[in-house]
C-alpha cells in the first residue's frame, strides 16, 4: 500500500514537470527565434542599409597624435610637430599602452601603415573617442574608468 502511494506521487510529480512550461510556448518561443533569424539574413543577403543607427555627437575639439616605442620601454603619444606629449610610464597612463596594443593589432589585420597617425576627439557632451582612420577603427572611452579616460582627454584640453 505505501509502495502504490509513492507510485502514484511520483507520476503526479512526472505530470506536473512536464506541465512547468507549456510546449505551446516553447514552440513560439523558437519560432520567434528562427523568425528574427530569418529576417537579419534577409536584409544581410539583399544589402538592406542598416537603420535606426544612434548619431554620433559633433566633435567640438580634436588632436592628431602619432604613437612611439615599444611595450619594454613604454608608449609615447608624439604630437604633429613630433614633440613628446605623454607616455604609458606616466603614472596612471598605463592605458594609453592598451590602446596602442588595440591599434597596432586593428592595423596588423586590415594589413595598414603602423606609423599612421590616430586622432583623440572630444564630442559634444564631453565624451572622449579614439579614432584610427587608416582602418576606420573607434574606440569609445566609455566605461573604462576615470583615470583611462583622463590619460586620453588631457591631451585634447
Amino acid at each position: 500500500m505505501n509502495l502504490s502511494r509513492t507510485a502514484s506521487l511520483a507520476n503526479q510529480m512526472k505530470e506536473r514537470d512536464r506541465d512547468m512550461v507549456p510546449r505551446f510556448l516553447v514552440i513560439a518561443m523558437f519560432s520567434l527565434m528562427a523568425a528574427s533569424l530569418a529576417l537579419v539574413a534577409f536584409a544581410k543577403l539583399t544589402g538592406m542599409p542598416p537603420t535606426a543607427i544612434a548619431s554620433l555627437p559633433e566633435i567640438v575639439a580634436e588632436r592628431t597624435v602619432t604613437f612611439a616605442g615599444d611595450r619594454s620601454s613604454g608608449i609615447v603619444l608624439l604630437d604633429e610637430a613630433g614633440t613628446e606629449i605623454a607616455t604609458s610610464t606616466e603614472d596612471k597612463a598605463g592605458f594609453i599602452d592598451v590602446v596602442w596594443v588595440a591599434v597596432m593589432r586593428e592595423r596588423k589585420v586590415q594589413q595598414t601603415d603602423p606609423n599612421a597617425p590616430i586622432r583623440i576627439v572630444r564630442r559634444d557632451g564631453g565624451r572622449v573617442d579614439v579614432i584610427d582612420d587608416s582602418t576606420g577603427w573607434q574606440l569609445e572611452l566609455i566605461g573604462y574608468g576615470k583615470d583611462n579616460v583622463a590619460a586620453f582627454a588631457r591631451l585634447i584640453g
